[in-house]
């Protein structure tokens, strides 16, 4: 395979193009164990029918794990948002029809959502009253089983000419969609886009008819989550949603 053409490059992963294949290249040291859960959730995914990349190899290259799955052509929505900003309140629309569609699958063999922030909030170094109330607050929460991403935004979205594709499905679980879209509403907020943030969690609760105050009992539960992954840069604003259990 050719590693010669890079099409999206992260701080511990680069992904190539080959032909008709994207080859997603691990750096050395990546854990062995979320690259085949990367690529088991993915596989899973595949079985509900959801339109995404099929998953071709599980393989080593250079001594580093990669994941090859098929090339969709085509640009993300992202994309199409940063060349046509007028049209964002669209494409939130769009991406949020698609992610609506995506909680009405079924990938019961998937880990559950609950328990994966079970865990995260246990190894986040908050003190143990913080803890407790998160562990309760998850409790107390509605028990759901669909399709959960886990890391949906609109670079995980690409427009091709046969359909919308959702790639990296490495953060799949199954759980209640509201903290699939508290996700999200993170991940824009702390690109610091409240902007885009607010109209995205106003498009979300209209389209699914979910009340706001609804989504917004995930937030503490979710940033606590995202603290575990030591970004300096977000750890204050982390800090803060945690902090302020009745987030308005």
């Amino acid at each position: 395979m050719k590693l010669d053409k890079i099409i999206a490059k992260r701080p511990t992963k680069t992904v190539y193009r080959d032909g008709a294949f994207a080859i997603k290249v691990f750096d050395e040291g990546y854990s062995k164990a979320d690259i085949l859960n990367e690529a088991l959730n993915h596989a899973r995914v595949e079985e509900t029918g959801l339109r995404i990349p099929k998953i071709e190899a599980v393989t080593k290259i250079d001594g580093k794990w990669a994941i090859v799955t098929d090339f969709i052509e085509g640009p993300t929505l992202a994309e199409l948002i940063e060349k046509a900003p007028e049209k964002k309140a669209e494409y939130i629309k769009r991406m949020v029809e698609i992610q609506l569609f995506m909680h009405a699958q079924k990938a019961p063999l998937l880990n559950k959502l609950k328990d994966k922030m079970n865990r995260k909030i246990s190894a986040t170094k908050f003190d143990a009253t913080t803890r407790y109330e998160l562990h309760t607050r998850l409790e107390g929460m509605p028990k759901h089983t669909k399709l959960l991403h886990g890391d949906f935004n609109p670079s995980n979205v690409i427009v091709s000419g046969d359909g919308d594709y959702i790639i990296d499905w490495a953060h799949a679980t199954q759980g209640n969609a509201s903290a699939d879209a508290a996700r999200t509403y993170l991940l824009y907020a702390l690109e610091g886009d409240n902007e885009s943030a607010e109209l995205y969690l106003d498009t979300f609760c209209k389209l699914s008819d979910t009340a706001k105050q609804y989504v917004q009992k995930w937030i503490p539960i979710v940033a606590a989550s995202q603290t575990v992954k030591n970004k300096p840069e977000e750890l204050d604003l982390l800090k803060k949603w945690v902090n302020v259990f009745d987030y308005e």
